[in-house]
């Protein structure tokens, strides 16, 4: 049940990712927080760290840590961050089938008390974590989002911001596709105040730097050795809530459920979403080279290869 009439957000998992998203979402006043976690006593104590900063930052957002489900009842949106982190030399795949199990019971524990919640995917593989959290809750593909092209435009245009030194608010990023090394970083609707960022960075240079973004995650991890990457990624699922909670109509690029649009049906792939209080409100779609159809059809492929491995396809 809720204790206040502020929103109720739950972040499944406790590690990096989700302590830092349940203190950004509380540091944005987007609402109250529960942190679940298996570890008994971690969630806990994470929340009465920050608890104890709320007076110092001035806010008044409840955070709560927990190792059951009780306490999530009510929420309005959950963030799905509970998962294997990858290693050095562990792909994606690797971790499909731990992680699988990993988000079946956390549905199972969240959706009884939450049926109306928004899901925010941030486990991997992402997009194949999102349809089984799909598949497993029953909701509709508009209550089921995942973060991966949020995070993967924020690395493109920081990557971009670097190369022409220029502030990151100028840069208009869009990437397509799954999260991976077959994301799909579309240039020529990339801008730079408006400009395309075809006519600011040479060809061999963009492309280096699309190579880059595709392995954004991969570099994080080779320089940490025992972790990832988890400042970017829960900022990400931070702008997604705050999208959704104050029903701002915003474009963001979100892995969802396609029924045709882009010429795929029945698998989650990265396209620009309206965001709203609902969850997804609509789809855009822009005309694409046949090239870049190609290369989001084998983004398409990668996906559904996991989802036929987890037998939900």
């Amino acid at each position: 049940m809720k204790t206040s009439a502020r929103p109720k957000i739950t972040v499944i998992g406790g590690g990096n990712v989700g302590a830092t998203t349940a203190m950004r979402l509380a540091e944005a006043r987007l609402g109250d927080v529960v942190l679940v976690d298996i570890v008994e006593g971690m969630p806990q104590g994470k929340c009465l760290d920050l608890v104890q900063s709320a007076p110092v930052l001035g806010h008044d957002c409840r955070l709560l840590g927990s190792n059951g489900y009780d306490e999530t009842a009510g929420s309005d949106i959950v963030v799905m961050t509970a998962g294997l982190a990858r290693k050095p030399g562990m792909s994606r795949d690797d971790l499909l089938k731990a992680n699988a199990e990993i988000v079946r019971a956390a549905m199972k524990g969240v959706i009884p008390g939450s049926p109306d919640a928004i899901i925010v995917m941030v486990t991997n593989p992402l997009d194949a974590m999102a349809q089984l959290a799909m598949v497993e809750s029953k909701f509709p593909r508009e209550r089921v989002l995942g973060m991966a092209g949020v995070l993967d435009s924020a690395r493109f245009s920081a990557f971009i911001a670097m190369e022409l030194n220029v502030s990151v608010s100028n840069i208009q990023a869009f990437v397509l596709g799954g999260h991976g090394d077959d994301m799909v970083p579309l240039t020529r609707y990339t801008t730079v105040a408006g400009v395309p960022v075809t006519e600011l960075i040479k060809p061999e240079r963009l492309a280096q730097i699309v190579e880059r973004t595709r392995k954004g995650g991969a570099e994080i991890v080779s320089l940490l050795k025992t972790g990832s990457a988890y400042y970017a990624p829960s900022a990400s699922a931070v702008q997604m809530c705050d999208a959704i909670l104050n029903d701002r109509k915003q474009i963001l690029p979100c892995a969802v459920y396609l029924q045709g649009e882009y010429g795929h049906r029945g698998v989650f792939l990265g396209v620009p979403c309206k965001l709203g209080r609902k969850g997804l409100d609509s789809i855009f779609e822009v005309e694409l080279r046949p090239d870049e159809k190609e290369a989001l059809g084998r983004s398409a492929k990668s996906v559904e290869e996991l989802v036929k491995v987890l037998g939900i396809a």
